[in-house]
C-alpha cells in the first residue's frame, strides 16, 4: 500500500498515475476536495481508498503495511501573507506525518521546494549556506527541512525530501493564478486574447522541469532506499522568453504582449533558478530530462486534446 497526500493536486495526480502505470494500484489519497474540480486529476486512475487531510493523521496509525508515504499536500500559494496558516499546513502537519512514518519505519518521500534558495544570490546547491527563502511558503519548506536534517542521523527509515524547481504538465487546471505560465497562455488563446509575458522576461531564467521527470525521480526513490534532501530539476535554465515564443509556436495565430510585472511581486519573485544536481546524480538516477521544447509541445497538446 502506498500513501499519497495531495494526492489530487497537480504532482501528487500525475504520480498516482505513474505509481499505477509502474503497475502499483494500491493506492492511498489524502487531499482536500474543498475545490471539488480536483477530483477530475484522477479520472481513470486506480486507488483503494480517500482520506480527507484533517482526518488522516489519526487514520495513518490504523492502516496496515503501508510500503511508502509520499507526501505532496502543502499550501503552496506563494503569495500567502498569512504566515500562521502556511506553517500549520506546511510545517507543523508535516511534522506530524513524518513522526508517524519515522516510528513504524515507513519510508517519507515529500515535497520540499526551490523557493528555499529565494533570489538566487548563490547557487542552488543543497547547504544551508545557500538558502534565503523570499516568502512564507518558501520559509515553511525550509524549516521543514531543517527538521529533517537534524532527526534524519537517528531515522531507521528513508526520509527524502525533493526540492521542486518550476513544474510544468497536465492536471493543474485547479491550480489558479499558481497555474504554470504555460496553462495561462493557452487559456489566453482560447478565449482568443494575446499571450502575455513580463517586461524583461528574456532576463528572467528558471529551470523548467516537466512533472513527468518528476515522477520518474520520485519512483526512483522510492527504490533506492537512500536518505537525504535532494535538488529536482534539470540543470538547464532556460528564459520566459524562450518559454512564451515556444507555446505560441505551437498555437495557430498566437501573439505576445508584454506586461508590467504587479507591484505585489517584486521583492518575492524568483529571477533565476538552476538546480545543482550533483546530489541526485550521486543517488543513482540516470535519466534524462524532457527538453523545453518537447515538454511544451506534449502539454500544449495535451491541453487542446478536446
Amino acid at each position: 500500500m502506498i500513501v499519497v497526500t495531495g494526492g489530487a493536486g497537480f504532482i501528487g495526480s500525475n504520480l498516482v498515475h505513474g505509481l499505477n502505470s509502474a503497475g502499483m494500484k494500491d493506492i492511498v489519497i489524502v487531499d482536500s476536495l474543498v475545490d471539488a474540480r480536483k477530483h477530475l486529476n484522477l479520472s481513470k486512475a486506480h486507488i483503494i481508498d480517500y482520506f480527507d487531510k484533517d482526518d488522516f493523521p489519526d487514520a495513518l496509525a490504523k492502516l496496515p503495511e503501508i510500503d511508502a508515504v509520499f507526501h505532496l499536500g502543502a499550501c503552496a500559494v506563494t503569495t500567502q501573507q498569512d504566515g500562521r496558516f502556511m506553517m500549520k499546513n506546511n510545517y507543523t502537519y508535516s511534522k506530524t506525518l513524518l513522526h508517524a512514518c519515522l516510528k513504524r519505519k515507513i519510508p517519507f518521500i515529500y515535497a520540499s521546494s526551490a523557493a528555499v534558495y529565494g533570489a538566487g544570490e548563490c547557487a542552488f546547491v543543497e547547504n544551508n549556506n545557500q538558502e534565503k527563502p523570499l516568502n512564507v511558503y518558501g520559509f515553511s519548506k525550509w524549516a521543514f527541512d531543517q527538521h529533517v536534517l537534524n532527526i534524519l542521523p537517528e531515522a531507521q527509515s528513508p526520509v527524502i525530501g525533493l526540492r521542486y524547481f518550476n513544474v510544468y504538465g497536465p492536471r493543474e487546471s485547479h491550480k489558479g493564478d499558481m497555474a504554470s505560465v504555460i496553462f495561462k497562455m493557452v487559456a489566453r488563446h482560447r478565449a482568443g486574447k494575446p499571450l502575455q509575458l513580463f517586461r524583461g522576461s528574456d532576463t528572467f531564467l528558471r529551470d523548467f522541469i516537466d512533472v513527468r521527470d518528476v515522477v520518474d525521480v520520485n519512483l526512483h526513490f522510492l527504490q533506492s532506499g537512500k536518505s537525504g534532501i535532494y535538488n529536482c530539476g534539470t540543470g538547464t535554465p532556460r528564459s520566459f522568453q524562450d518559454l512564451g515564443e515556444l507555446v505560441a509556436h505551437n498555437l495557430d495565430g498566437a501573439q505576445i504582449e508584454m506586461i508590467d510585472m504587479p507591484p505585489g511581486l517584486e521583492g518575492q519573485y524568483q529571477k533565476y533558478t538552476c538546480a545543482d544536481g550533483t546530489l541526485l546524480r550521486n543517488s543513482g538516477y540516470t535519466s534524462g530530462f524532457h527538453s523545453l521544447e518537447d515538454g511544451i509541445r506534449d502539454y500544449v497538446h495535451w491541453l487542446n486534446r478536446d
